[in-house]
């Protein structure tokens, strides 16, 4: 069907990759894109992407991309036809939609009487009942005393699942397994609630064991017409927040396939919903789902779905926005092949995935094609700061059937390497390649089910790691440099007639591993401790091939006191011998207890001079709305208290000092 193309100018009102996603369909649509950014994202890749840019406040969230005052003055004096939210900061909240539209601007999304219904997930259960849409068992109602909230639990019967009425990405959700864990779990189901969205208003399901999470992408226009594209199992999560995403649903056969989108066109139409939305069901084991919540946006799961459907939902939502018909019917719609998403996050997988922030020192990611899909809003250089998620990029895979996808997505995963942050690359890696996963075994509880099986630990150093790093620093030339550089390279000097170097370096535990090399003309003698290899090596750039006792080839890099290996079983980080090593202070030593990342203290639970136990709760520090509690290690008494509730932390700050108790003989 042809469309009338009404606009000529959007502003997109969010940053970082969907931004830069968005800014890509407009730059095809021959759409003027307008960007926005704070003071951290001064030079971002969106800004750098767009057509105009404005500054519009400071870099915290509150005061940039979530001041509806200066989104919207920036869309009146840059002239834009519509704003679009992208997923996260304004794109489900229901003032800001209502503003554009006195503001006579077009918001690229669902009417605000849509967000109001679906924002409340206790109103959206209400509505979802009257429309034929299986529920969960549960309370959704307005009472919030925690007695009565703890009586309703007790009827539904444990475990139940305590979740954000207003909530999404897993905050303010905890998992109650019996009535004594009650208590602890509202309270900070509720501060969690209140910090990330404003109000601590608490709902209450029965938890359902081993399901799998299901999501239908629904689409409708302002004629009442309204179509469902397929389905996405995103089913592998780590705290309720998707790690895997999958198009279509492996296994699901055709008859629940229908009986479920047709449960989510009927959910759509029941709140005179349009634009792009995605209904959420939790799929039992035994064919039965139930509606979970309705998310009023673009996900940012979106890319498998337009992998299988060869449709641009961003292109959708703009020509629904202008008023135009959707584009197919549901007739129309045709699924090809199988796509499967992950998403590279800066954090660290060995310290319970706390967020990781800094300057990505190196970054090279594999080439696009037909295959793989890149969606990201970084590059080398860029930083990944305190105040934002700490995506790196999506990595979408396409094939014809879910098991070349998948192996797809496992080479794609080996290709990547990335220096300068922890990232969880080696942890989704291990994901992918597990056997339950290939066999399509999900539920929302695998990672817990296979943890032991995981990568959640950085690979372990071997004698290989350090002959290569010391291979690639003789080829570099390092070996002529001054001693004033940060390894310790012996000159060089013959024996027998060959020209030996020696390298040192640490490993894990500090300890000095020598590596010694002979050069014969083309080959290499190695030894590393009881390894002696005889290699013949060539290097290009940073990509060292070796043969002889080896064979492989990999890009290596060097920092000021480190040698980076990047092999198909991840990253081998080695740091080079100092003379004058740095004492490394332990960030959770038992006596001095330090910020395991860059937050807030949101509360303190002792008090000078307080005698704790080994377990004991000291402080909570929030980080990306999440929080994280720092226990003490061992029996003391509380010496010093380093900061105060409200206040900002960064990683290593001290926070508590005790005075430990002696132990007796």
């Amino acid at each position: 069907m042809s469309t009338n193309k009404l606009f000529k100018k959007v502003l997109i009102a969010n940053r970082g990759e969907i931004a830069c996603r968005i800014i890509r369909t407009l730059n095809r649509l021959d759409i003027e894109a307008v960007a926005v950014y704070s003071d951290a994202d001064r030079y971002a890749q969106h800004v750098l992407q767009a057509d105009e840019a404005y500054w519009i406040g400071p870099s915290s969230a509150a005061e940039s991309y979530l001041n509806m005052d200066r989104l919207l003055d920036v869309a009146k004096r840059s002239g834009v036809d519509a704003i679009h939210p992208g997923y996260g900061f304004l794109s489900e909240n229901a003032s800001f939609a209502q503003r554009c539209l006195e503001n006579n601007v077009v918001l690229i999304g669902p009417p605000a009487s849509a967000m109001v219904a679906m924002g409340s997930k206790s109103q959206a259960k209400h509505i979802m009942q009257d429309a034929g849409v299986p529920l969960v068992p549960g309370y959704h109602g307005d009472t919030q005393d925690s007695a009565f909230l703890k009586q309703q639990a007790g009827a539904i019967g444990y475990p139940v699942l305590l979740k954000a009425s207003m909530g999404g990405g897993g905050k303010g959700m905890r998992i109650v397994a019996s009535e004594n864990d009650f208590d602890a779990a509202l309270s900070a189901c509720k501060r969690e609630a209140q910090s990330s969205f404003g109000d601590d208003h608490i709902l209450i399901e029965k938890y359902i064991n081993q399901p799998r999470h299901v999501e239908i992408q629904v689409f409708a226009d302002q004629y009442g017409n309204a179509v469902y594209m397929s389905e996405r199992d995103c089913s592998i999560q780590r705290r309720h927040q998707k790690v895997i995403e999958e198009a279509p649903a492996p296994g699901l056969d055709p008859t629940t396939r229908s009986r479920m989108g047709e449960a989510a066109v009927r959910a759509a139409k029941a709140i005179g919903y349009e634009g792009a939305g995605t209904i959420e069901f939790l799929l039992a084991s035994s064919g039965d789902f139930y509606f979970m919540e309705m998310n009023t946006r673009l996900q940012v799961e979106h890319p498998v779905t337009e992998m299988i459907t060869g449709q641009d939902l961003v292109e959708w939502q703009v020509r629904v926005a202008e008023g135009n018909p959707l584009p197919l019917t549901q007739e129309q719609i045709r699924i090809d092949g199988h796509a499967i998403e992950v998403r590279i996050y800066a954090e660290d997988t060995s310290k319970d995935f706390l967020p990781s922030t800094g300057i990505i020192h190196y970054l090279r990611l594999p080439d696009p094609s037909v295959h793989l899909r890149i969606d990201s809003g970084v590059v080398q250089g860029d930083e990944i700061s305190v105040f934002y998620d700490p995506m790196i990029a999506k990595l979408i895979v396409w094939d014809k059937n879910r098991d070349q996808a998948i192996h797809r997505m496992q080479r794609a995963l080996r290709q990547i390497n990335l220096f300068g942050l922890n990232t969880n690359i080696s942890f989704l890696g291990s994901l992918v390649a597990h056997d339950a996963f290939c066999a399509g075994n999900l539920s929302t509880h695998f990672i817990e089910d296979h943890q032991s099986e995981l990568a959640f630990e950085s690979a372990p150093k071997d004698d290989i790691d350090y002959v290569l790093a010391g291979v690639y620093l003789a080829l570099k030339g390092h070996s002529t440099e001054s001693s004033g550089e940060p390894w310790q390279v012996l000159k060089g000097w013959h024996v027998n007639g060959a020209i030996s170097q020696q390298f040192c370096f640490f490993n894990n535990d500090r300890a000095q591993i020598k590596v010694d090399l002979s050069f014969y003309g083309d080959e290499i003698v190695a030894i590393c401790s009881e390894l002696s290899l005889t290699l013949q090596c060539r290097l290009e750039g940073d990509r060292l091939a070796v043969t002889g006792g080896l064979s492989l080839t990999l890009t290596v890099i060097s920092t000021d006191d480190s040698v980076v290996l990047f092999k198909d079983s991840g990253n081998s980080h080695v740091q080079l011998y100092r003379y004058s090593p740095v004492s490394v202070v332990d960030p959770q030593s038992e006596k001095h207890l330090r910020a395991p990342m860059n937050g807030r203290i949101v509360h303190v639970a002792v008090s000078d001079g307080d005698q704790v136990h080994a377990g004991d709760l000291l402080v909570t520090v929030e980080a990306m709305k999440m929080e994280h509690g720092i226990r003490a290690q061992k029996t003391g008494f509380v010496k010093a208290i380093f900061f105060n509730e409200g206040e900002l932390v960064n990683e290593g700050d001290e926070l508590i000092e005790l005075e430990l108790k002696q132990e007796e003989d």
